[in-house]
């Protein structure tokens, strides 16, 4: 079977961490975080740190398992590790055809949409102009990572620096404007007032921001084309996971430093726009869109590169449907040709369920934004429970208090999934799939 070249350094690999995870997410779930926790604003910054506390232990552990285990495709490696190669294998099976897919379509869609909104559209939601342009996006983000990955790489670094600016200047601005004007000591004297008798749900609000820190695993699907990866991949997925924290916690302080949290809450996803009008004037709001845009396709860009892999993994594995066709690579790009096929296909059927579902075509609304990121934190407990139990060369906090932090945050991010009403026949879904996902799957299949 044909393997992949190493071609990403230490910056492509945070990029990937930092990219992915900092996508739209950020924008629209500030205000859900604090409608979930009743407008409080000490409760919401609460549920971001138990979501960043999953997500920075969690990086810990999986740097860990990527200093001792290096393949290909960082997650299925270290499951048929644990578990035996059925269970990598599933793995594999689960995230490509229900974790990275679904997420791409969604994030195809929530660019297209943030492009209509730059373009004056007054109901982008559903409109026929969204739907086209998440179909050009996501046709040309594979296209773009198969025929010039090298290319798409730099494009991941570049739309990470561009990202990171009005977030930074949103919460400089904002918390020194709170300061000047008083409306952050306002905010949290009415937090401290109403702690006790809030009757927010802390767990439901910790998975809306599961959504927004979700993509930090993504850079262990390259690990087999990162060089020296026992030792740059650690590096990215511990800083990586640092940084998003930090920035997501001060934009939030600055986006609470302009408008008080009923505002914040009745504004919904229109907030940013008003704070950065209020700080920087009307022609920075559209600039922020702008930005918004190219945050939402660094991020697809991110999960299209893991999507393009995630069947090669499995086909050098002889798995999966036709390994042999699967795990072809183009000489000339270094690119699995038929997984790259395999992956888009799945992408698009995802977007074409996306709109179904947003138009409630059969009968339910579905949470493809969030329920795939719930059940893989499920997976992850398994892992961190592995991990205690073998690497006992580890010193205590090490081996214990790492992954023990993990599993909490990923046991809260499953327990607020759990309520979610649409997570029923999403199970059902998993379980078929998983099922067909099965067929596939050959008892003396090795990696060649």
């Amino acid at each position: 079977m044909e393997q992949l070249e190493k071609k990403y350094g230490l910056l492509t690999a945070i990029a990937m961490v930092v990219g992915v995870v900092i996508g739209s997410g950020v924008f629209f779930k500030a205000d859900d975080v604090l409608t979930l926790t009743d407008g409080n604003i000490i409760l919401a910054l609460v549920a971001w740190a138990v979501g960043a506390f999953s997500m920075i232990f969690g990086a810990l552990v999986f740097a860990e398992f990527a200093q001792r285990i290096e393949k290909s495709n960082g997650i299925v490696d270290y499951s048929e590790v644990a578990y035996g190669k059925k269970f990598g294998y599933l793995v594999g099976w689960f995230k490509g055809v229900l974790y990275f897919s679904p997420l791409s379509a969604i994030l195809a869609w929530v660019a297209a949409l943030y492009t209509m909104i730059l373009l004056g559209s007054d109901n982008p939601t559903n409109a026929l102009g969204t739907w086209i342009l998440a179909v050009i996006y996501m046709l040309l983000t594979y296209l773009m990572n198969y025929f010039a990955p090298i290319i798409a790489g730099r494009f991941q670094v570049t739309t990470t620096v561009i990202k990171l600016i009005p977030l930074s200047l949103v919460a400089v601005g904002g918390m020194i404007s709170g300061l000047i004007n008083g409306v952050t000591m306002t905010n949290f004297t009415e937090a401290m007032s109403s702690v006790g008798s809030s009757s927010g749900t802390l767990a439901s609000a910790v998975v809306a921001t599961a959504f927004a820190y979700e993509g930090w695993t993504v850079a262990i699907t390259i690990n087999g084309e990162i060089k020296d990866s026992k030792k740059n991949l650690p590096k990215a997925l511990t800083l990586g996971a640092l940084i998003v924290f930090l920035v997501y916690v001060f934009y939030f302080l600055g986006i609470a430093g302009v408008l008080t949290t009923p505002e914040i809450v009745s504004e919904g996803d229109n907030a940013v726009n008003i704070v950065t009008n209020q700080l920087f004037g009307s022609t920075a709001s559209v600039i922020l869109t702008g930005f918004v845009i190219i945050s939402c396709l660094g991020t697809l860009n991110g999960l299209v590169m893991s999507c393009i892999r995630v069947p090669h993994s499995l086909a050098i594995r002889n798995q999966g449907p036709a390994p042999k066709i699967i795990s072809k690579i183009n000489k000339k790009t270094n690119m699995p040709i038929n997984s790259a096929i395999l992956a888009g296909s799945l992408s698009f059927g995802y977007l074409l369920l996306w709109f179904f579902s947003l138009n409630e075509t059969f009968g339910v609304y579905i949470a493809l934004d969030e329920i795939p990121i719930v059940l893989v934190y499920g997976l992850y407990v398994f892992l961190y429970m592995w991990y205690i139990k073998n690497y006992k060369d580890l010193n205590f906090f090490s081996r214990y208090i790492k992954p023990i932090f993990a599993t909490i945050g990923s046991l809260i991010i499953l327990y607020g999934g759990i309520t979610n009403p649409s997570i029923g026949m999403y199970l059902i879904v998993s379980v078929i799939v998983i099922l067909i996902g099965l067929l596939f799957y050959r008892k003396e299949a090795s990696v060649e």
